[in-house]
């Protein structure tokens, strides 16, 4: 099916403008939100922890690429609840590479007096944050802790079809615009664990937080790259906004946030949770969407 560059640029930028909209009341209802509690000064403890841990002569570490992992993994198959953790999912196989960080978080955890849930995805928001271009992605504390296991087989697999992504995204709330978004986070990854060479990333710059991942996936030039992804670029309903992303960077963030944001909150009650984005290295993700230019949103 043909596509004329005019009906892309105007899908692109409606479902751009949509996520900006978004953005601007989240970032709203959060201003809100933590004028009614304050973030325990733990966390920024943690955070200075995390920095540490994160960064390295400019660039994210490996470290920080897990983190990112780790709080997709304890979300999706389930709930945001810890379990990842705390009923050692680490040990299962679709969780390899990821036994590190558990076991560092764990320790975090336990030694801040912090909840595991909600130090997953601190940690992943704040390694977002970390990687030089990284967005900052709004994080509450206050999620139930569980040690019961998530069920297994619900992570997509390295080879999954873009039809059959789409599916498994939307069974949990997510537009095929989020799939896209959400997949961008490739763009700080290696591969460990799915073929060869060991270590691959899958852009040429996976210590920056940049849109690469989408342009080197689409010509085919990343170092390394899944099926699954390859799958996701070319499908009817992500292609779309995959090449809106490769064209701007400002679009996929605008995007990525709220897509991230929601992920966080799987199986999460929302209430009487506290917003602790003031802890993140910057604090702000208003500051980060309006810093953007307009143009740089909505261009292909």
């Amino acid at each position: 099916m043909y596509f004329s560059t005019s009906f892309v640029a105007i899908l692109a930028a409606a479902s751009t403008a949509k996520a900006f909209q978004f953005s601007e009341v989240a970032a709203a209802a959060s201003d809100i939100k933590r004028s009614r509690a304050s973030c325990p000064a733990v966390w920024s403890d943690i955070s200075t922890t995390l920095t540490a841990q994160f960064l390295a002569d400019g660039q994210c570490t490996d470290a920080a690429r897990a983190a990112i992992r780790g709080a997709f993994h304890d979300c999706f198959n389930g709930a945001c609840d810890g379990s990842l953790i705390l009923a050692d999912e680490c040990s299962n196989s679709e969780n390899n590479g990821l036994a590190q960080l558990c076991g560092q978080l764990g320790s975090l955890a336990t030694q801040k007096s912090v909840g595991v849930a909600d130090l997953i995805q601190f940690a992943a928001a704040h390694a977002i944050k970390t990687c030089p271009g990284g967005p900052t992605v709004p994080v509450k504390v206050g999620r139930k802790d569980s040690s019961t296991a998530n069920a297994l087989g619900v992570l997509p697999s390295a080879g999954i079809s873009g039809a059959d992504a789409v599916k498994l995204f939307a069974s949990k709330g997510f537009s095929a615009i989020d799939l896209a978004a959400l997949i961008g986070a490739h763009t700080a990854s290696r591969q460990f664990s799915t073929g060869s060479p060991s270590g691959a990333s899958q852009d040429s710059t996976p210590g920056q937080w940049d849109n690469k991942y989408y342009s080197e996936t689409q010509s085919g030039t990343a170092p390394f790259t899944f099926q699954s992804d390859k799958n996701i670029a070319k499908n009817l309903l992500t292609t779309i906004p995959f090449k809106s992303f490769a064209a701007s960077k400002s679009a996929w963030d605008i995007a990525f946030v709220p897509a991230m944001v929601k992920m966080s909150m799987i199986g999460v009650d929302s209430h009487g949770l506290v917003d602790c984005t003031s802890a993140l290295p910057g604090g702000s993700s208003k500051r980060d969407i309006r810093g953007t230019s307009v143009w740089d949103r909505l261009r292909l």
